[in-house]
């Protein structure tokens, strides 16, 4: 049987069959066409992918990300965004970028913060006199971020396949994410400096205003130190952080911020159901498509076949990024990560090269592919809202590719960036 339901499931995503359901029908092949295999196998495999403890950290963060959308928390994290890179050339797009470092901690999800970057900031920065196509392409780069701050759902999905520590996970995404921060600013700069974007704010804010930006945002800022030192300490696991964190956030919206309203909920609810559904429903193809590959030796000849071209770890990391940016480019991110995880972990750890290291890689890998033709998620979510089309947006996105592009080798080339942070606050 071999690679045959491979090919079905690539010939379906050719012909934009949904992901889920593409890789759930080549699944369904293999078992159509094995021999020893009962049809009910393959319902069994996609419930059983889901009977795991981790993954109960997804509906949780997704519900917390959903509440504090609708408790004001997102517009007092861009008034003190504003109060910091306001003053700053294109400081509209500055303030964009921080945003979604600050909504990092809080939605947890790259396709909801481009949407809500789109839907709240890029009308505004259309409004202003920024392009529509370098406002598509900041609110779409930017968001790359988001799942790399902590607590993305990548990286929930990359512990619980990888059996690596999410927590450590967590904390190892802090400083990538603030570099893919910077790198975007030091692009939106260089754009907005030739294209003459003015600041928002005529000079740097005082310190006083500042100070009452801080203040007004504390509820949210607070939530992303609760996460953190919760799980540092061992309070709670990272998936029991999920439901502490929804409680947190109801908190801070009925009490401290007084804007979420039991009216909200209904809304709240429908929307958490539906973006979990999607995830689940992949997890759960997915997880009948590993058997399929398991049954078949894949992941092992895989890794056999990859240490096959070099056996340098630096070589190896390398060409397993071009492979990842090709596939990213091709495969939805959450959907890659879940099918090529379990073939590449073996690989990388037979030459020493750290999980920790490569989940990062991988997810940022991935995630970047979510910004650019011919399936990048982000990037139709973000022209879609904002009415740009793919070549004018790709005409102002190269910059951005190039930053994103340098962290992401800056993350192969030197560990540490990586690995620092987690040994320094959790031991190696």
């Amino acid at each position: 049987m071999g690679l045959i339901p491979v090919a079905i499931m690539l010939a379906l995503f050719l012909l934009n069959t949904p992901i889920a359901l593409g890789i759930a029908m080549a699944a369904l092949s293999f078992f159509l066409m094995s021999s020893g295999l009962p049809i009910s196998s393959f319902i069994q495999k996609m419930a059983s992918s889901t009977e795991s403890f981790p993954l109960l950290a997804v509906p949780f963060f997704i519900f917390a990300g959903t509440i504090m959308n609708h408790a004001g928390i997102t517009r007092r994290l861009l008034g003190f965004a504003d109060a910091l890179v306001g003053h700053t050339i294109g400081g509209l797009a500055q303030a964009n970028v921080m945003l979604s470092a600050l909504m990092g901690g809080l939605s947890a999800s790259a396709n909801a913060d481009a949407a809500m970057q789109a839907k709240m900031l890029g009308t505004e920065m259309v409004r202003r006199g920024y392009s529509p196509g370098f406002t598509a392409a900041v609110c779409t780069c930017s968001a790359v971020i988001t799942p790399i701050i902590p607590p993305g759902i990548g990286l929930i999905l990359y512990g619980f396949l990888a059996n690596v520590s999410v927590g450590r996970l967590f904390i190892a995404g802090i400083v990538p994410g603030l570099l893919i921060m910077l790198a975007l600013m030091l692009a939106v700069r260089l754009r907005a400096k030739s294209r003459k974007y003015k600041p928002t704010r005529v000079k740097m804010a005082t310190s006083g205003e500042l100070w009452k930006a801080f203040v007004e945002s504390l509820g949210a800022l607070s939530i992303i130190a609760f996460i953190l030192i919760g799980i540092r300490q061992g309070i709670f696991t990272p998936t029991e952080a999920g439901a502490m964190t929804v409680v947190y956030a109801s908190i801070i919206g009925f009490f401290w911020h007084r804007e979420l309203k039991l009216s909200s909920f209904p809304l709240i609810i429908t929307e958490t159901v539906l973006a979990t559904a999607v995830v689940m429903l992949i997890i759960c193809a997915a997880g009948a498509f590993g058997f399929y590959m398991t049954w078949e030796q894949i992941p092992s000849k895989g890794a056999a076949l990859l240490l096959g071209i070099t056996e340098n770890p630096l070589m190896l990391l390398l060409l397993i990024n071009v492979l990842l940016l090709g596939i990213g480019m091709l495969i939805e991110g959450t959907a890659a990560l879940i099918l090529l995880t379990p073939i590449l972990v073996p690989a990388i750890t037979k030459l020493g090269i750290d999980p920790l290291q490569f989940g990062i890689v991988m997810v940022v890998n991935l995630t970047i592919g979510g910004v650019t033709p011919p399936v990048g998620t982000l990037m139709f979510t973000s022209c879609s809202v904002l009415g740009v089309s793919i070549g004018e947006y790709m005409r102002e996105a190269w910059l951005f590719f190039v930053a994103l592009i340098a962290v992401l080798l800056a993350l192969v080339f030197f560990p540490s960036i990586v690995t620092f942070l987690p040994d320094m606050m959790m031991g190696k």
